[in-house]
């Protein structure tokens, strides 16, 4: 049976303005319980941002965290899907582009992610991978 990235999506994605501070990021994150977000500008997608991007593109480089923008951490050539397109496809391109999480776009505009733990969920929830992605994070 054919598989769609719609199938396994989380929708509903979390999105970010480009202007975004990186602690207002953070917190959203932190509150949340994400490990990315997505920047658009208006309706559409402009990049991705994990919490690694933050620390490492944005924290490790020594700027105020309150004045330096989202913009600046995530990253901006991003590889996406489209809720129709067959779940093995977006296996490929996550193995080919060595990404952890794929956006999911319809005609441009951000309406998902898919993450390597849904693709562990989805093909095998005894893995220990499909065991992490289910666990309570750390309090």
């Amino acid at each position: 049976m054919t598989q769609y990235v719609r199938d396994i999506m989380t929708g509903d994605p979390v999105t970010v303005e480009p202007q975004t501070s990186v602690t207002a990021v953070a917190r959203i994150m932190r509150d949340r319980d994400l490990g990315a977000v997505l920047v658009t500008d208006g309706d559409r997608l402009r990049g991705l941002v994990t919490d690694r991007d933050l620390v490492v593109r944005s924290v490790a480089e020594g700027g105020d965290p309150e004045q330096t923008t989202v913009a600046g951490a995530c990253s901006d050539e991003v590889v996406t899907v489209r809720p129709d397109d067959e779940l093995n496809h977006a296996v490929e391109l996550m193995r080919e582009h060595a990404v952890r999480r794929v956006p999911v776009v319809d005609d441009g505009r951000p309406v998902g992610i898919v993450s390597l733990g849904d693709l562990a969920m989805e093909r095998d929830p005894e893995s220990a991978l499909g065991d992490i992605s289910v666990a309570r994070p750390n309090p």
